[in-house]
């Protein structure tokens, strides 16, 4: 039921979330004794801070109050942004992580780490042991955010520049002809 009930709280809760710029990244309803947990996690391209949690939970709540009849009793709102542990199951994961460094286990192969460049519709441009590759979002099993405690290295964000600016990059960093 919980599922089945967040299935229809999700077209309403969306309009809201996108009503105050943000992306719905996950709606989960679960029940919690005699209450329903409606958990709401939100995302957009410059991140989340407190002050947007707090914005959105509003524009959540007052959209909910207006359809109670679909939650049918009491309920617990919980509004969040995604944990650096989410893994990257869409394009706009792959574009919000540029310059992040992702391990990437793919659905044939040897999982590898790479720095993530430019995301297109399809695919990511991935720098990997010094050479650029192009991981397409079909072909990976699972992608997540490596935690780094140090600045990138200068020259991998420098290929990735190069690279997304339309110039053949090769594992020396040498510029080619234009794509």
């Amino acid at each position: 039921m919980p599922g089945e009930l967040a299935g229809r709280l999700e077209p309403i809760v969306a309009d809201a979330v996108a009503g105050a710029g943000f992306d719905l990244d996950a709606l989960d309803v679960q029940q919690a004794g005699r209450r329903k947990l409606v958990k709401v996690v939100v995302d957009a391209d410059d991140g989340v801070g407190l002050d947007e949690v707090a914005e959105v939970s509003r524009a959540v709540s007052a959209v909910l109050d207006q359809h109670d009849h679909l939650i049918a009793g009491a309920y617990t709102l919980e509004v969040t942004s995604p944990g650096v542990e989410r893994p990257l199951t869409a394009q706009r994961h792959w574009r919000r992580a540029k310059y992040r460094l992702v391990r990437i286990t793919p659905h044939e192969g040897a999982g590898f780490v790479g720095r993530v460049g430019h995301a297109g519709p399809e695919s990511a441009r991935v720098l990997v042991d010094g050479a650029i590759r192009d991981v397409r979002y079909a072909d990976v099993a699972k992608a997540v955010i490596e935690i780094e405690f140090k600045q990138p290295p200068t020259e991998d964000l420098k290929l990735l520049e190069q690279d997304a600016s339309g110039m053949i990059v090769d594992g020396t960093g040498t510029e080619g002809e234009p794509k």
